[in-house]
């Protein structure tokens, strides 16, 4: 409601009319909340703003009069708090009020609105900041701080087939840029792990950082989504912009599906919307903005996420990363079982016990028996090491944990796989009918 204190305003009634009869016209909308910030109607105007901000999100005249506005209701301007007059309209700082866009006829002028707006300065959250400037931004620091990992492909235990396509396609080129050239093999694109939860995802990709000599930073969810309009977008260009300081640099984006869901599935999320939008031009690498920056994403849903993002030049290589196989769970379990006292333990019985399972699991597993074998220790005061009859009793109460994503997933790889993605998820499954 308008603030009863202040003097009508004939020329903000009318338009304020014609803003009810046209909710969705954005530059009708800004004007009228230039001139209702200008009346020291605040929080009018920031509704007006933030509606257009929803219609229109990005929109450099809405940022602009939005960063207005909060400078406004915080109180604060270059000269410290604004005084307010109670008892008439507010007092403002000593600057030129901009008139209302009006020709002589009465009509509206809109390229006169324009121009009164046009010096605005707008937080562009898509622009590269001046050489040698730091953002500073807490969004960064994880990119900031990263750190080479020291890991390497050699430390994965098993998975050959995995570890065989990584290297002819994607380390290799990486590795000899210049052969990769001659072969007319681009250097740009990200590469998608995919796969049930707890496999090794985010294991391998610190092993890539490794093998490329880069450094690797983590990005959830929570590092780029945020509440504000436009907050979002601004923190993955800000992460981008952290990791192309970095370079050489590896982006890791865990569960990479909660950023880039179908767009078709967010047409009341307009925030979301964007969202994809900016991720999609931040993988866009025609500019070259994004040499030396490798993106490498993890999700258990490739299928939700939206097609454009596996277009070339984005996350155009994608990888199925299985439960571990023999070789791998045995690597598995003798790392979880190193630290720990332990009989003679029957690890080829125990290895063909546990098909399936991911590395999660096993994990399971062995806390599962040590907490059987603590319990014995426990009741005759002597420390009982573990035994395979621990283990495999361990193993008959921890079950696979990938049964239900391999459920869901086979609809998609049997009836859904029209371009192929899926054809190594589908031979596994042939493979595995009992899955």
């Amino acid at each position: 409601m308008p603030d009863e204190r202040l003097p009508d305003d004939p020329l903000l009634t009318s338009l304020l009319s014609a803003v009810s009869a046209a909710p969705d016209d954005v530059p009708l909308r800004l004007h009228v909340a230039g001139l209702l910030t200008g009346a020291g109607r605040h929080a009018e105007a920031l509704a007006h703003t933030s509606h257009a901000l929803g219609l229109a999100p990005g929109d450099r005249a809405a940022l602009g009069l939005l960063q207005r506005i909060s400078t406004a209701m915080s109180g604060t301007g270059p000269g410290g708090p604004l005084p307010r007059d109670r008892s008439g309209p507010p007092t403002t700082p000593d600057v030129e009020q901009p008139m209302p866009a009006r020709r002589p006829d009465g009509t509206f002028d809109w390229h006169a609105a324009e121009d009164q707006v046009s010096d605005i300065p707008v937080p562009a959250f898509g622009a590269e900041p001046v050489p040698g400037e730091e953002s500073g931004s807490a969004v960064t620091e994880d990119v900031d701080a990263a750190t080479t990992p020291t890991v390497r492909l050699a430390d994965v235990g098993g998975m050959e087939a995995v570890k065989q396509r990584l290297e002819l396609s994607f380390l290799g080129p990486m590795r000899n840029p210049e052969m990769a050239r001659a072969f007319g093999k681009g250097l740009s694109g990200g590469l998608l792990l995919y796969g049930p939860p707890g496999c090794g995802k985010t294991f391998l990709a610190r092993a890539v950082a490794g093998e490329l000599g880069a450094s690797f930073s983590e990005i959830g969810i929570s590092d780029v989504l945020d509440m504000w309009v436009g907050a979002s977008e601004r923190n993955l260009a800000e992460i981008f912009r952290a990791a192309r300081r970095k370079a050489p640099h590896v982006l890791f984006f865990d569960e990479i599906d909660a950023l880039g869901q179908k767009r078709s599935h967010l047409r009341h999320s307009a925030s979301l919307r964007n969202t994809v939008n900016q991720l999609l031009a931040e993988l866009d690498s025609l500019s070259g903005r994004n040499d030396g920056v490798f993106v490498l994403g993890a999700t258990n849903h490739p299928w939700d996420m939206d097609s454009a993002l596996r277009r070339p030049g984005r996350f155009d290589r994608m990888l199925l990363v299985l439960p571990p196989d023999g070789p791998a769970r045995a690597s598995i379990l003798r790392h979880h079982l190193k630290d720990r006292p332990l009989a003679e333990v029957d690890l080829d019985r125990l290895v063909r016990a546990t098909a399936h399972y991911s590395g999660a699991d096993l994990a399971h597993l062995c806390d599962t028996a040590a907490e059987r074998a603590l319990a014995d220790s426990m009741r005759t005061g002597r420390i009982r090491p573990l035994t395979t009859k621990d283990l495999l009793a361990a193993a008959g109460e921890v079950q696979p944990s990938t049964g239900p994503w391999f459920a869901s997933a086979r609809n998609v790889a049997l009836f859904g796989n029209t371009d192929g993605s899926y054809d190594d998820l589908a031979d596994y499954l042939k493979k595995n009918r009992t899955l």
